[in-house]
C-alpha cells in the first residue's frame, strides 16, 4: 500500500497573490514592448501639458502606468478602512473596486478621443455585423477586447448581483453601446460600429470567466457599515 503523501494544496495567501503577480508581470511585459512610443510621450506628459499627452494614446498609456502606485495606495486605504470596520474579504473587494475603475477609465478615454475632423460632420454608423472586423486588424481587435475587460473581471468579484455570465454580458454590451452612442452624438469623427460592441462585450465576458474563482456570492455580502472615524489621541 502506497502511503506517500499527496502534494499539499496551495495556501490561500498564494492564491491571492498569484493573480496580482500575473497582472504585474503582464503590465511589465506590455510596457517593455511599447517602451519606445511611451518614452516619446514622456517629456510632454512630465511637463504637465495636456496637448500631446492626454489627447494621445501613448500619453494616456504612459500616465496610466505612472499612476499605478497611486492605485495601489487607494487599494491599501480601502483595505484598511474595511479591516477597521470588520468587513471581509478585505483585499479582494478593495482590489476589485480600484481595478474596475482604474482598468476601464483610460480605455474609455482613448475610445472617446476625437478624430481629426471632430465637430465638422455627423458621426458615422456601421450596423452590419462582422463587416468591420476585417479592417480592425489584430491591434484593433485586441484593444477592443481590453476596453471593458477590467470591468468584466472585477465587477462580479465586487458585486454578487453581477456574478453570472448573462449579467456580465449585459453589463459589457450596455457600456459599449453607451460609448458608441457618445461617439456618434458628440461628432467625434469616430465610427460607431456594431462590431465594436460585439468585441467589447466578448472581452468583458472572457475576463469575467477568468475571474470566476473569485466571484462574490450573496452569502458574502455583509450588512453595510461605514468606516469608523479615526479617534484623536488625547
Amino acid at each position: 500500500m502506497d502511503h506517500s503523501a499527496s502534494p499539499p494544496a496551495p495556501s490561500r495567501p498564494v492564491l491571492r497573490i498569484l493573480p496580482a503577480s500575473l497582472a504585474v508581470v503582464g503590465l511589465a511585459g506590455a510596457a517593455f514592448a511599447v517602451r519606445r512610443p511611451l518614452l516619446m510621450s514622456a517629456p510632454t506628459c512630465l511637463a504637465g501639458r495636456w496637448h500631446g499627452c492626454y489627447d494621445t494614446f501613448n500619453g494616456v498609456v504612459l500616465m496610466t502606468l505612472v499612476g499605478l502606485p497611486l492605485a495601489a495606495l487607494a487599494v491599501w486605504a480601502l483595505a484598511r478602512c474595511r479591516r477597521a470596520a470588520g468587513v471581509a474579504p478585505v483585499w479582494r473587494l478593495s482590489l476589485a473596486e480600484v481595478g474596475m475603475v482604474y482598468g476601464t477609465v483610460p480605455f474609455v478615454w482613448m475610445t472617446l478621443m476625437p478624430g481629426a475632423a471632430a465637430g465638422i460632420g455627423p458621426g458615422r454608423v456601421s450596423l452590419v455585423p462582422l463587416q468591420d472586423l476585417v479592417t480592425m486588424g489584430p491591434v484593433g481587435i485586441g484593444g477592443n477586447l481590453l476596453i471593458f475587460a477590467a470591468l468584466g473581471f472585477f465587477a462580479p468579484v465586487r458585486f454578487a448581483a453581477l456574478a453570472s455570465v448573462p449579467r456580465i454580458l449585459a453589463l459589457g454590451a450596455g457600456c459599449s453601446v453607451l460609448v458608441e452612442t457618445a461617439q456618434y452624438v458628440l461628432w467625434l469623427d469616430r465610427v460607431s460600429s456594431v462590431d465594436d460592441v460585439l468585441v467589447n462585450t466578448t472581452g468583458a465576458v472572457l475576463a469575467g470567466l477568468a475571474s470566476r474563482h473569485w466571484w462574490r456570492t450573496p452569502a458574502e455580502v455583509p450588512s453595510q457599515r461605514p468606516c469608523p472615524a479615526p479617534v484623536a489621541a488625547g
